[in-house]
């Protein structure tokens, strides 16, 4: 049985020496970090035109992540290459030659992804967040506000279950191209849609970005009717990754390379 300490030093070496995945998790830095700062400056000169019901119900600390919604895409593309790119490549025959446990080497692979996207998420929540703030001038809070800390620390756990969740998602679909042309339009497309639609709405609630992204929320918005609150959100959307990375671990262990 191969040791988990090489294992895991084998499944940082690849993420490390593959040049795809890091641009990846740089991209979501910078776009989160740019994008919230543009619209941020954006708020600040546009507060005395702003109607008094947007004034009240503004929410400085949120409007610091609008940036995530691009940015998640990166992290979209770096949970699924994490994987997925193994099977791309024929790589996958060769680990799980030398890691014949497949247990081992999925824990292995979903544990490291998982770290690299904390530290990441974390530096860019904390740094989003400051830099924003700094920029909506007399309009900001502070992270000692009711709340604040909780949704700034939030954010980067969001960031970090949705790329946990597209780990386990690329371990049932075993293509890069099945699963990017699956995963980006549901969270850039399908999901914001469907949150919109009177209709189906109620439903849309419950995905996993939609309840996840509460918990970055200071201020309720006038039109949240959600029955959760942020941590409640964040638990749905733990539940959801934990679906998706149970099925990648069956696919992967019923499955032939």
């Amino acid at each position: 049985m191969a040791a988990t300490s090489a294992v895991l030093q084998s499944e940082w070496t690849k993420i490390r020496s593959v040049r795809s995945t890091v641009w990846t998790l740089a991209l979501a830095f910078l776009v989160t970090l740019v994008l919230g700062a543009v619209i941020c400056l954006v708020f600040n000169s546009q507060w005395d035109s702003m109607s008094t019901s947007d004034k009240l119900t503004f929410d400085p600390t949120n409007t610091s992540f609008f940036g995530m919604t691009l940015g998640q895409l990166a992290l979209i593309v770096f949970g699924v290459l994490v994987f997925s790119s193994e099977y791309s490549t024929g790589m996958i025959r060769t680990s799980l030659a030398a890691v014949p446990q497949r247990g081992h080497f999925y824990l292995a692979k979903v544990a490291v992804a998982g770290l690299l996207a904390l530290v990441v998420g974390m530096v860019t929540s904390f740094l989003t967040f400051f830099v924003g703030q700094a920029l909506l001038g007399p309009h900001k809070a502070q992270i000692g506000d009711p709340g604040v800390l909780r949704a700034v620390f939030g954010a980067g756990l969001y960031m970090t279950l949705l790329v946990l969740l597209c780990v386990g998602a690329a371990a049932m679909l075993r293509s890069p191209m099945l699963g990017l042309g699956i995963l980006m339009p549901f969270f850039f497309l399908v999901s914001p849609i469907l949150s919109a639609v009177p209709k189906v709405k109620s439903v849309a609630r419950y995905f996993p970005d939609q309840a996840g992204q509460k918990i970055m929320q200071v201020v309720p918005s006038s039109d949240d009717h959600t029955h959760y609150g942020p941590w409640g959100g964040i638990l749905i959307m733990a539940i959801w990754v934990a679906a998706a990375l149970l099925g990648g671990y069956l696919v992967l262990r019923n499955r032939d390379a």
